[in-house]
């Protein structure tokens, strides 16, 4: 893409950008605000990257190239310089390639974007940022909060709006309290400072559409409740003059069948543990091969080349493996990069890939029961349910809560080693247009047809005038 040209009126057009998690055209029926604002201006569908999750598809918003060129090839990977898997990482600097904001700045010096909890948002020249962030006492709590910049701005969002609802954003109690934050924070943010670009993440539809299905009529009940959080937000952007771009990265279908990639290397002699305490832990350095599993899709790290004909022979013909990529597949679909695995498994459509690598839940380690997405070594949607199975879990809960009121350590020991009860997963490439991403747009005309997710960053640099 070549260097945007400078508007001629001065200005750039102010943008809204609102990243709807899991909006589809079969969900867009029931929140009235969008679908009006898709009625006067214009809509289309989004094709996603593969695999299609947050980390992957905002990175290819923002800087319009593929996981191949920006190096984002799932919400986490093997690390192999530390010899360790890490997920939801927070530095920008792991997102390689010129991002939105340095095009713009190059078309309009002095252009401002906020960035309201976006992924990657720590160590982004952007002008404002808003992420969330916990402190993690020396004495092992977690307590909610966020990270901001500048950083005044943290106590005068926290005196405004209360500190950031971290265990709302994610877990059992994940709910609209978390959006709700972050839509109030947007529109404080373009009241008081005027960005010329906001970025603002609504996760609400990612829990219930998870829990119970996309189909199910708590999820269509999600979609409403969101819809009257986005309305306030609408109305401050058409009286501020900004144009809004709605977009989500995939679309959530319903599945069925959890599937234990891990258990399956494990049992055929691929996969290595080490155990402490009891516990068993993944030993990536050790094993042959192990996956990192993030949702319908997992990268298959090989440790020697030798080693492909076995882990090949393991997973191709394990039930709800749909396919695996080796080095041409990764390549036409633009993962080709060091980051992913040798191989990388997708799904079948009513399937996803479970973490789970121990072979006796007495023996699983101490994290797995805990809504834990920095230890585990791979993606646990179970951690948005109570474990079902627990006659006394949400006594547990009550203690653990009453514990930490108290100044005391506490564990919040509830998550379920049954992955049955989830209904829904992403990370494939839409079978179709209904169950997949789409984009709106405020402006009549602006999308005439279906838009690539490497086309959303020149499209924002047009709608603002910058090309």
């Amino acid at each position: 893409m070549t260097d945007a040209k400078p508007p001629a009126d001065g200005r750039p057009t102010p943008l809204l950008v609102l990243d709807v998690v899991g909006l589809t055209p079969r969900l867009l029926d029931h929140m009235p605000r969008l679908r009006a604002l898709a009625d006067s201006g214009s809509r289309a569908p989004l094709s996603t990257v593969l695999p299609a999750v947050t980390c992957t598809a905002q990175s290819t918003f923002l800087t319009g190239t593929p996981p191949a060129e920006h190096g984002i090839v799932g919400n986490g990977w093997y690390f192999r310089e530390l010899g360790d898997v890490l997920l939801w990482r927070q530095h920008n600097g792991l997102v390689a390639g010129d991002k939105i904001w340095h095009a713009a700045r190059r078309a309009h010096p002095g252009y401002t974007v906020a960035n309201i909890c976006w992924w990657y948002a720590m160590g982004a020249d952007t002008d404002i940022t808003v992420t969330p962030r916990p402190v993690y006492y020396a004495d092992g709590r977690k307590e909610p909060d966020c990270y901001t910049r500048p950083p005044a701005l943290h106590d005068e969002l926290t005196a405004e709006f209360g500190t950031f609802p971290l265990f709302h954003f994610w877990g059992p109690g994940a709910s609209l309290a978390s959006s709700r934050w972050i839509a109030d924070v947007t529109r404080h943010i373009m009241r008081t400072r005027r960005p010329d670009l906001t970025l603002c993440y609504l996760p609400h539809l990612d829990y219930d559409l998870q829990r119970y299905g996309p189909d199910d009529p708590r999820s269509f009940r999600a979609a409403a409740e969101l819809d009257t959080v986005i309305g306030p937000l609408l109305d401050d952007a058409r009286a501020e003059g900004r144009t809004v771009v709605a977009l989500s990265e995939y679309g959530i279908t319903r599945v069925s069948r959890p599937v234990d990639i891990n258990r399956a290397l494990r049992r055929a002699g691929l996969l290595d543990v080490h155990t402490q305490d009891g516990m068993e832990y993944l030993d990536p350095t050790a094993s042959r091969a192990f996956a990192v599993a993030d949702h319908q899709l997992a990268h298959v790290y090989v440790r020697r080349p030798e080693d492909l004909p076995a882990a090949r022979a393991t997973l191709q013909d394990l039930p709800g493996v749909e396919r695996l990529l080796d080095d041409e597949g990764k390549k036409a679909h633009g993962l080709d990069h060091p980051r992913s695995g040798e191989l990388v498994a997708v799904a079948e459509p009513d399937a996803w890939f479970t973490y789970y690598y121990w072979l006796d839940d007495a023996r699983a380690p101490d994290f797995a029961r805990l809504v834990e997405i920095h230890r585990k070594p791979g993606y646990d949607p179970a951690e948005l349910f109570m474990d079902p199975q627990d006659p006394y879990v949400r006594l547990k809960a009550a203690a653990a809560v009453a514990r930490k009121k108290a100044g005391l350590r506490y564990r919040v020991a509830v998550v379920p080693l049954d992955p049955s009860p989830v209904r829904g997963s992403h990370g494939r490439l839409p079978a179709s247009d209904a169950d997949g991403p789409l984009i709106l747009c405020s402006a009549p005309g602006a999308l005439p047809g279906r838009t690539a997710a490497t086309e959303v960053k020149p499209l924002l640099l047009r709608l603002a005038g910058l090309a």
